[in-house]
């Protein structure tokens, strides 16, 4: 049976048949706001408004909040009171806020050291929206010696600790094929431990979010559209393995310093950070794993000393840069993203990591059942999870 051949349609001709059912949609949603149609259901109720804060400042002038509006039209602050007391208030820009746009709200209120105080916005329309401002500290300023001591901290929980942990590359490369297993599932257990930390962490922000963001739902398909990709990337010639897994796994890892750096950049801004020095440490061993799975993948071969350099960089690095970025500019919206982000990454790299041990073992239908694999797998989940209690606070 001789298969029909269709003519191929001119380019200008083909380009017509995409935008007219385009315009059409076009033309159709402009119509529909015109049109109007549920006007006639109007009783008069005010428009649903929504206020979110994302930023809370004190400092010697008074108050500043970072407020976004995310209702279902423009609105305006018409009063604020702060601990049952009306008080004049500025905002940058002024006006009414469109909804999406975030604007600066000063005001002018002499806060109490170590009080809690409450504010109150209030819209043109009477709808009350309050923050809790739990323990007023001064909010630190992006000072030089600020960013030198944030890049120290950030040094010493995402640098120092895949340095140490990269240390152990030498005692673990006399390790057999059960040996080799039991660190490549380890490196598994501990990542995903990771994955599931990132979005249990990402979930929870976005949730502070403001509604137009749609948390939960960005979490889920931002990890999803970095997951794909990464994999995509990764596969582009063939299984990644050897020194490219290792740099595969440093990135993830590292995506995952930054989330971490800038919840801690975030606290920093707040003035909420007490860092002491156990818990800076406890940090540091939580994250020591991390050198140990990235140098997995490298242990039969013999890469000259600035890879190690770079895959400490890799890995390590981002926690500096996201304690900075947390401390400018921490919103609880892009802080999810970012964590959806790795969480990506870091499932890409569970793929990779788990295939790579597959591959290096004849027997691949019980490898994954072997008392190996099970121990380091479940070994390295418990360890992150006995050493995250010594930073959950």
């Amino acid at each position: 049976m001789s298969q029909q051949i269709q003519p191929t349609r001119p380019t200008a001709i083909r380009f017509l048949l995409l935008l007219l059912p385009l315009a059409a949609i076009l033309g159709s949603f402009v119509w529909i706001a015109s049109l109007d149609p549920l006007r006639s259901f109007n009783n008069g109720a005010p428009p649903v408004e929504a206020l979110t804060v994302e930023r809370t400042v004190l400092d010697q002038t008074g108050i500043q909040l970072l407020v976004r509006a995310g209702g279902s039209e423009s609105m305006q602050i018409a009063q604020i009171a702060v601990d049952d007391a009306y008080w004049t208030f500025t905002q940058e820009p002024p006006g009414t806020i469109a909804r999406g746009t975030a604007v600066w709200v000063r005001i002018p209120y002499p806060w109490v050291l170590g009080e809690a105080h409450n504010v109150a916005l209030l819209s043109n329309t009477g709808t009350v929206f309050e923050h809790e401002i739990a323990v007023a500290v001064p909010t630190p300023q992006a000072t030089a010696g600020q960013f030198r001591m944030q890049a120290l901290i950030g040094a010493i929980v995402g640098l120092l600790p895949v340095a140490l942990g990269l240390m152990f590359y030498p005692a673990m490369r006399g390790f057999g094929r059960t040996g080799m297993n039991l660190v490549l599932a380890l490196t598994v257990g501990m990542l995903a431990f990771l994955l599931l930390d990132m979005m249990a962490e990402a979930i929870e922000l976005s949730a502070e979010a403001a509604a137009l963001f749609q948390g939960s739902a960005m979490v889920w398909l931002s990890a999803l559209a970095s997951f794909l990709l990464l994999m995509a990337i990764g596969r582009w010639r063939g299984q990644p393995e050897g020194l490219a897994l290792a740099f595969y796994i440093a990135f993830g890892i590292g995506l995952h310093n930054f989330g971490e750096g800038l919840a801690i950049g975030g606290a920093f801004a707040a003035g909420s950070a007490g860092l002491g020095t156990f818990l800076v440490l406890g940090f540091a061993l939580h994250n020591v794993t991390e050198g140990i799975g990235i140098a997995a993948p490298i242990l039969r071969i013999r890469p000259p000393l600035w890879t190690f350099a770079a895959l400490t960089l890799l890995a390590g690095g981002p926690a500096v840069l996201g304690m900075w970025a947390g401390s400018l500019a921490f919103a609880p919206q892009w802080s999810a993203l970012a964590l959806a982000v790795g969480a990506g990454a870091i499932l890409q790299v569970m793929v990779e990591v788990g295939a790579y041990l597959m591959r290096q073992n004849s027997d691949r239908q019980t490898v994954l059942l072997s008392p190996a694999v099970l121990g380091g797998f479940l070994g390295g989940i418990a360890f992150m999870y006995a050493t995250a209690a010594l930073i959950k606070v």
